[in-house]
């Protein structure tokens, strides 16, 4: 894979993970970097089940294929908020006797 690509593939992942997490309700406690990870899954698992559809090389705008790579974000971000999120999140301090 060319640098170029990978840049993309980043950029790509950047905003399908971003476009995810907005779609799931309440705060994810998961860094950016795991953000830009399950969204460049999801984007690569959306075009898949796009071309299986056959609807990923449509004109302008492939909608549907976008469509399914949030879908698949928004899920993997929830999925990976669950597992990964758990253990970090913030205690009050505060003790109940």
């Amino acid at each position: 894979m060319s640098i170029t690509g990978i840049i993309t593939a980043l950029i790509v992942g950047l905003i399908i993970g971003v476009l995810g997490r907005l779609v799931v309700p309440g705060r994810q406690n998961i860094p950016i970097w795991l953000t830009i990870i399950v969204g460049i899954v999801a984007a690569f698992i959306g075009t898949l089940v796009a071309q299986a559809f056959n609807v990923a090389e449509t004109r302008g705008i492939d909608w549907i294929e976008l469509i399914l790579q949030v879908g698949f974000a928004a899920v993997g971000v929830a999925l990976v908020d669950a597992f990964y999120g758990r253990g970090r999140r913030r205690s009050t301090g505060r003790t109940t006797v």
